[in-house]
């Protein structure tokens, strides 16, 4: 194991297991290992919270990047005191207690809404908890259950550009010295795509000859492809983006790890300063909707041109 320890394993009694299913486990177990798990103190309720985590996310294969991001976040950022700790020592009170602090923390730092982040990362923990009592009975009951009439309020998020609005955004994001900025936050505002939708499409996705936008299901929130038909503005904005002839497989292409463009918050940044309209990327999506609501489209239409969940295939 990491640090030199070691261990052995008993699978099971030779005369009750198959010899493949024995392999089977002895690679899972040994999976568990090299990461740090340790079966032998999971099996007495000991297993700590960071190692719960690890095996959580190795378990979970569905998981998209942004979900693994927020659970590392909730975990290592906003539970770090407990992340060498048995879970079984964790309570109820202290749960309690980290909610609020949380909630302290991050509120007066000024920069996120410090209640949502509270309720988040405690939400992490539940998921965890109810993770690894699946695989061990013996645990005490969710600490997190004590959070029950506690949970922070967080208002819906409406907001939106109005229509009056609209001109003044459009000429800024229009103006944005950023071509490929420029050109994302446009496709955002005028397919109603999710941010992360947007930023992962690749040349290949983007069929001009039949004016097709063509969803991966794994790039999905709502794990299903979708082929998105272009408006003649869209299609216009893709051509010339095609046009630019910069090498790699993105549409929107960055120096980043992943290669294509990730937040957009600093040209968000740069129109609200010459708008005053501070919006984010959701908030594009937000008003693609309201704006197609207005024009009568059927709400079936609807669901299905953003890809909801309840949308029908």
């Amino acid at each position: 194991m990491p640090g030199g320890r070691t261990r052995r394993m008993t699978i099971a009694p030779i005369n009750v297991i198959a010899l493949d299913e024995a392999r089977r486990r002895a690679e899972s177990t040994l999976a568990d290992l090299y990461r740090g798990v340790d079966p032998k103190l999971a099996a007495r309720g000991t297993a700590t919270l960071r190692a719960t985590l690890d095996a959580y996310l190795e378990a979970r294969k569905d998981l998209r990047p942004a979900s693994i991001r927020s659970y590392r976040l909730g975990g290592e950022r906003y539970l770090a005191p407990w992340l060498e700790r048995p879970l079984r020592e964790i309570t109820g009170d202290m749960v309690e207690a980290r909610h609020r602090a949380i909630a302290a923390e991050v509120g007066s730092a000024g920069r996120y809404d410090g209640t949502s982040t509270a309720n988040g990362a405690l939400r992490a923990l539940r998921v965890l908890w109810n993770f690894a009592a699946e695989r061990n009975p013996n645990l005490p009951p969710n600490p997190v259950r004590r959070l029950k009439r506690q949970w922070y309020a967080e208002p819906k998020r409406e907001r939106i550009i109005r229509a009056d609005e609209l001109p003044r955004f459009f000429a800024a994001v229009s103006g944005l010295p950023n071509p490929t900025a420029r050109d994302y936050l446009l496709l955002l505002l005028f397919t109603g795509l999710r941010r992360s939708e947007a930023a992962c499409l690749r040349r290949d996705d983007i069929d001009l000859d039949h004016r097709i936008i063509r969803l991966r299901a794994a790039n999905t929130k709502a794990g299903r492809k979708l082929d998105l038909p272009m408006s003649d503005f869209v299609y216009d904005v893709l051509v010339a983006r095609r046009a630019m002839g910069r090498e790699g497989p993105f549409v929107f292409p960055a120096d980043s790890r992943s290669g294509h463009i990730r937040e957009p918050a600093f040209p968000l940044g740069e129109v609200a300063e010459a708008t005053g309209i501070r919006v984010s990327a959701h908030d594009l999506r937000r008003t693609y909707i309201t704006v197609a609501e207005s024009a009568d489209i059927s709400p079936l239409a609807m669901k299905a041109l953003v890809n909801t969940a309840s949308a029908m295939t």
